[in-house]
């Protein structure tokens, strides 16, 4: 999942949900003398629903409806794929707006902005310029992302010319990630009251 799902998934509390956004930019052991003990559990969150989602088999089944040379980098297309089912249908998940919502995960990136890592601090950037995470409703954005993000590996990818590929899937994608949100929500809604009470 990308940073939309994470920091929904996260809850309303900030901590937990910096640490969905921060999942991706730190490595590693997160510093206990860096970040305070309920980010961490939002860092550990993000890592425990990146490998739930990998195993699921909805989402394995989604992979699979990918020609190569996509299918190796499903992972990358997968995440951005459903943040934009997610946004597309963000009423259904939230009752708050969704522009309202995105507007808010950058104000808390910029309110905890001592805790960021450059990386991060950059992202926001991107996420200001291109009013992400709810820009990703916008095929012409999402092309722009996956473009990038291919633009910053370091081998060739195909990711640059993925997004007709994923808008030929369009139907069965949508299908796969209503199936498989709803249960990884509960995964996140249980692992939040096991580990992070």
């Amino acid at each position: 999942m990308n940073h939309l799902a994470h920091a929904l998934l996260a809850g309303d509390d900030e901590a937990l949900r910096l640490g969905g956004m921060l999942g991706d930019f730190v490595h590693g052991r997160p510093d206990a003398t860096v970040f305070p003990p309920r980010v961490i559990a939002g860092i550990r969150l993000h890592r425990a629903i990146d490998v739930y989602t990998d195993a699921h088999p909805e989402v394995l089944a989604a992979r699979a409806l990918l020609p190569a040379p996509y299918r190796r980098y499903a992972g990358i297309l997968l995440d951005m794929w459903f943040d934009r089912c997610l946004a597309r249908d963000f009423p259904q998940w939230s009752a708050q707006p969704l522009a309202e919502y995105s507007a808010a995960l950058r104000v808390l990136l910029w309110r905890q902005d001592p805790l960021l890592p450059p990386a991060l601090r950059r992202f926001r950037g991107y996420m200001e310029a291109h009013g992400l995470p709810a820009a990703y409703t916008d095929d012409a954005v999402l092309d722009e992302a996956l473009g990038g993000i291919g633009q910053r590996l370091r081998r060739a990818n195909p990711l640059a010319s993925a997004l007709p590929v994923l808008l030929e899937r369009e139907a069965e994608l949508q299908r796969r990630f209503e199936a498989f949100f709803p249960e990884l929500r509960e995964f996140a809604q249980t692992w939040v009251e096991a580990y992070a009470e």
